[in-house]
């Protein structure tokens, strides 16, 4: 043992053979790595055995087969190399399964249920508790009196400053007005061009520091509107940490006014601006807004009139309108004009009287609506279809020449009305509607038989209203009444019937009266036609045009004969316009009492024809109305006669 000598033991390194080219060099294969033989040996493994006994029984077999073909002493505990590893899989795969099926059966809580371990907490005195969240508590505490004495700081501050912080008043301005830095400087905008405006005045205004501006005249005098605010009569101080310079055409207040006169004489009076109407947000935000305001006011004004001022020396009017100065004057009717004036005033006084005084909310709203299109027109054009088309015709203008238009229609297309064409209609058709209303109400006062009631439509165009007049008799209106309906439009009156006739009318309130009491003329022969029916007397003859007896200056006379129900009373009726309602009553009775034969009519049987009409006092009659009287008139007569 003590001549040993050292052996060393080593494995063929002998490695596959991979390919041998034709010259005879022999590519071997590289041996594998660590992963690769891991990979090969753990493919090795049987998953598919399920009990651990086969598994001995399997070592068992092959060490007895081994024992026999060699015969050395050694013992091999394992076949293959891994199956420590697969044992130790498959007993956790086990303990998994049994894991699983304890969950599913503990879950339902009908079987097994699932209590937690009580730990032995480590022994801790109260005492150390208690002074632990003591601690925390005082700390917490530190920290919120420490932040309500900084808020408390800030507030007094913030109370004593008399002016407010800069960055904060430009921030408010910022949210209601236009603005941008250029440079050192921030300007603001205070125009409508963003919304399509073409008028060429300046609306920029500049925004400084309160501490910045200087103690010049000029400047002082460029921001007394920011410094001082009007507010019906009384003067507010401006306590603003920012000052608003507006140019000095945009100072001051303005406002247009409208009138109407006939005859050196005023009918009616408006003023428009943009003052005095909307939330009130000065105090919310600061003196700042009502400067600004009012400058955005003269710039509305301004460009208002230059737009009507425009228009009205474009226009081709019958009688020309007339631009001198800051007033404009167009004809709306014969001897009426409405007159258009722009009144600014740089000055603020208390004892100078408000400026709204008459305040016209619908003409405001149809001046805003109008420049408002005016504004779209501008900005927004119709697109091309398609893409190649020109530039600038409308939808239906393209569409004339596949949908077949005719002249007419594609001069409809052409024709547009501008803003003064449309406020002079408007105008036009409310003096056309009041002189309506006061022939109405007037016929309605002065007529008592028969009762005209007039019916105003409630939803109306700015241009063409509607009423329906009803002529009926008191007492009397199931027998019949009379309707017409008005179409009130611009210049003239469109007037239907109940039988359809259309009949159009100037705007001269006369030719309405005319035609209320023609109406009122033809009422009164039909009804007494129907009253007369009523009662079985016969109506021998009815003309609403009498043909015979002096010219009538208004219209035509209505005449209606009438027979009792034996024939021997018979009435004549005649009505006249003249210019008022004129009624005459005749009566006859049959057979006459002057009738003698004579060689030229023996016969007596011509006495029957009745004798001379006698006129009745009508007036003397009892009754309240026509109907009435001449009810009580036939109702005599039928009764002498039974």
């Amino acid at each position: 043992m003590s001549n040993s000598v050292n052996i060393s033991v080593e494995t063929t390194c002998e490695k596959k053979i991979r390919e041998i080219g034709y010259d005879g060099t022999e590519l071997y294969q590289p041996a594998p790595t660590l992963s690769e033989s891991l990979a090969k040996c753990a493919a090795r493994i049987d998953f598919s055995k399920t009990s651990l006994d086969d598994l001995k029984k399997e070592e068992k077999t092959a060490a007895a087969a081994e024992e026999e073909n060699k015969d050395g002493t050694q013992f091999q505990e394992s076949l293959w190399p891994w199956d420590a590893v697969r044992n130790k899989l498959k007993d956790a795969l086990t303990e998994i399964c049994v894991l699983s099926d304890v969950i599913s059966i503990a879950k339902d809580k009908r079987y097994l249920v699932l209590d937690p371990l009580l730990e032995e907490g480590d022994d801790t005195k109260p005492i150390v508790q208690v002074y632990s969240r003591k601690k925390a508590i005082s700390q917490a505490a530190q920290v919120l009196l420490s932040g309500a004495e900084r808020l408390r700081n800030a507030h007094s501050e913030q109370r004593s400053r008399n002016v407010s912080d800069f960055h904060i008043e430009l921030l408010r301005l910022r949210q209601n007005w236009r603005l941008k830095k250029v440079s050192n400087a921030i300007i603001g905008d205070l125009s409508y061009r963003t919304a399509g405006s073409k008028f060429g005045m300046s609306g920029t205004f500049e925004v400084t520091k309160a501490e910045e501006a200087s103690d010049d005249d000029s400047a002082i005098s460029s921001t007394t509107s920011s410094s001082t605010a009007t507010n019906n009569g009384m003067q507010m101080k401006a306590s603003s940490a920012l000052r608003v310079i507006v140019p000095a055409e945009l100072q001051g207040v303005a406002y247009i006014k409208v009138i109407t006169q006939k005859d050196q004489e005023d009918l009616c009076t408006a003023q428009v601006n943009l003052m005095g109407h909307g939330p009130n947000i000065t105090a919310q935000v600061g003196v700042w807004q009502k400067t600004l305001e009012f400058a955005q006011n003269v710039l509305f004004c301004k460009e208002l009139f230059a737009q009507l001022a425009r228009e009205a020396i474009q226009l081709q009017a019958p009688i020309p309108h007339v631009v001198i100065g800051n007033q404009i004057r167009a004809t709306l009717l014969p001897n009426i004009q409405l007159i258009i004036s722009l009144c600014h005033s740089t000055t603020f006084d208390s004892n100078q009287p408000a400026p709204i005084n008459d305040h016209d909310h619908v003409l405001e709203h149809s001046l805003h609506q109008l420049l408002r299109e005016v504004h779209y027109k501008n900005s927004h054009h119709p697109f091309p279809h398609p893409a190649s088309a020109p530039l600038g015709p409308s939808k239906k203008r393209m569409l004339a020449g596949p949908m077949a238009a005719d002249r007419e229609t594609l001069l409809d297309m052409t024709k547009t009305q501008t803003i003064l064409e449309q406020i002079i209609a408007q105008a036009q058709h409310i003096f056309m509607r009041k002189r309506t209303q006061y022939v109405l109400d007037t016929l309605a006062r002065d007529v008592k038989d028969p009762q005209i009631v007039s019916h105003w439509n409630a939803m109306n165009s700015p241009t063409m209203s509607c009423v329906k007049i009803n002529i009926v008799t008191h007492g009397y209106d199931a027998i019949g009444r009379t309707s017409l309906v008005i179409h009130v439009k611009e210049r003239s009156l469109k007037c239907i019937c109940r039988d359809g006739r259309v009949m159009r009318l100037s705007y001269e309130p006369q030719e309405l009266r005319d035609l209320i009491l023609c109406q009122i003329n033809s009422h009164q022969i039909s009804c007494l036609v129907s009253l007369a029916r009523c009662m079985a007397w016969t109506v021998l003859s009815n003309s609403n045009h009498l043909g015979i007896g002096k010219v009538e200056p208004l219209g035509n006379a209505s005449s209606c004969l009438l027979a009792s129900p034996n024939g021997d009373r018979m009435i004549a009726v005649q009505i006249r316009c003249d210019p008022q309602i004129d009624v005459k009553v005749y009566i006859a009775r049959s057979p006459r009492q002057d009738f003698f034969p004579s060689p030229l009519v023996p016969e007596k049987l011509w006495e029957n024809l009745g004798g001379n009409f006698k006129e009745v006092k009508f007036d003397k009659i009892e009754g309240k109305s026509f109907l009435n009287k001449m009810e009580f008139l036939m109702a005599s007569l039928t009764s002498n006669t039974a």
